[in-house]
């Protein structure tokens, strides 16, 4: 079993018809011109598939058929057949050359059309941008039309200020005249102050020179006189200095006394009392004698005599 033909015959010959038709020669008059044309890898590719074959025979059958019908509109009676053969291939080749001119210059029409286009377009796009450069012109000729205003209003009232300002100029200027009289007036008797005042300063120098001198002299004087009484305050300083140290011994052997007195005082304080306690029992002592003795007598007064010649001898320690 055959395999179908993925593309049919009637399929194969209108899209080669449609190729001369694109080509502009839809009965092209010879076999070369309608291979420069129409191919077989023309064809296939137009078609997306087919078997190359396939493709092949139809062309030829689809080529035999065109070229034929071409040569018939064309053939010239009552000649002889070189003769007719020499002028049908003299006219190949010129239906051939003005094919081939008719192309290039279709294509050069199309190239001219295409640019004219794109020049009428860039041209619409500059009257685009110089519209709205022309609006911005426009709006910048006002904003200076409004500012040249405004500078003429400003030029006249500088034009009156500029006026006045000369009169003033004018009345400065006499003013100042008189003011550099009154300077070199001035300036004169500035000269004839300064020139007694430099008098009056260089003998005010010559005083002062000689006062300096006189005062170094005194200083010199002085400065002496204060060096010898301050060798004798020196001297002065050192007996004090010594009367001080003498002064302090003598202070520390004093104190060193009354500690010695204080702790002696310590100490009789300290016998006193003990004498007090002494006296106080004996006098208790006594007491309790003197309670009993209406029944010792005799005792009593012993005793009596006991204690005071005691308490004698305790005193005259």
């Amino acid at each position: 079993m055959s395999r179908p033909a993925a593309v049919s015959a009637d399929t194969i010959r209108t899209t080669v018809l449609a190729m001369l038709a694109e080509a502009g020669d839809p009965a092209p008059a010879s076999d070369a011109r309608f291979r420069k044309i129409v191919s077989v890898r023309k064809l296939r590719a137009r078609l997306g598939a087919g078997d190359p074959a396939m493709l092949s025979r139809h062309l030829n059958a689809i080529e035999a058929e065109l070229v034929q019908a071409g040569l018939t509109g064309f053939a010239v009676p009552d000649l002889p057949p070189e003769i007719a053969a020499q002028m049908r291939a003299l006219w190949e080749a010129a239906v051939a050359t003005q094919l081939d001119g008719i192309v290039q210059l279709r294509r050069e029409t199309q190239a001219v059309a295409e640019a004219a286009t794109e020049a009428q377009r860039n041209a619409g796009l500059k009257v685009e941008l110089l519209r709205v450069e022309l609006a911005d012109v426009r709006t910048q000729l006002s904003v200076r039309d409004a500012e040249l205003a405004v500078a003429r209003a400003g030029f006249e009232a500088a034009t009156a200020r500029t006026g006045a300002l000369e009169d003033t100029a004018g009345q400065l200027q006499v003013q100042l005249k008189a003011v550099e009289t009154a300077m070199a007036e001035a300036g004169r008797q500035h000269a004839g102050e300064l020139s007694a005042e430099r008098t009056r300063y260089d003998g005010l120098a010559r005083q002062l020179l000689r006062e300096t001198a006189h005062q170094r002299e005194t200083f010199q004087t002085e400065r002496q006189r204060l060096e010898a009484e301050l060798a004798r305050a020196g001297e002065r300083l050192a007996a004090l200095e010594a009367l001080r140290e003498r002064l302090l011994t003598e202070l520390g052997e004093e104190r060193n006394a009354r500690q010695h007195a204080a702790a002696e005082a310590a100490a009789l304080t300290t016998v006193v009392n003990a004498q007090r306690q002494t006296l106080a029992r004996v006098g208790a002592a006594t007491a309790k004698q003197q309670a009993t003795g209406a029944r010792r007598p005799g005792r009593s007064a012993a005793r009596t005599g006991k204690t005071a010649s005691v308490t004698r001898a305790r005193k005259a320690r």
